[in-house]
């Protein structure tokens, strides 16, 4: 057996993962008051940004699989979080849309996510906050030409 030297504080990868999941689990804990998920988030961003997306549409911007995302939208649609309208073009496909109560959490969800982002980046001053996206945003980059993603 090869002696592999790794060290999980030094890889890249391990880091990214640990601080996102440090990231859900702090902005969970203060959006669950409001009734929405951490699951459920993304997708309220996602068509906060663009409405009338297919499930579809959505698992490939948010990068999960159709079984995560039929059930996520069932349950956001049972917490009237979104709707469903048939496509005129295809009355076999739904497009979503957020209601008006998940509008209003919006604003709320927004201010919550700007708060965690701000915790995380405390100390780090405004060039080194955009040095630090740049690097995220290349790091997305090359992950994703080794793979088939959406346009944002």
């Amino acid at each position: 057996m090869p002696n592999i030297q790794f060290k999980r504080t030094e890889s890249i990868g391990y880091l990214v993962n640990y601080m996102a999941r440090l990231f859900s689990r702090t902005l969970e804990q203060k959006i669950k008051p409001e009734g929405v998920s951490i699951g459920q988030l993304p997708v309220l961003l996602v068509l906060h940004e663009e409405k009338g997306l297919s499930q579809v549409d959505l698992c490939k911007r948010i990068l999960v699989e159709q079984a995560t995302m039929a059930n996520t939208l069932q349950r956001m649609e049972r917490d009237n979080l979104v709707q469903r309208e048939s496509d005129p073009e295809d009355k076999r496909r739904f497009r979503f849309y957020p209601t008006e109560h998940a509008s209003t959490l919006m604003v709320s969800m927004m201010t919550k996510g700007r708060e965690v982002n701000d915790q995380a980046v405390t100390g780090l001053n405004e060039d080194e906050q955009n040095h630090l996206k740049f690097l995220l945003r290349k790091l997305i980059n090359n992950l994703e030409q080794s793979r088939e993603v959406p346009e944002k």
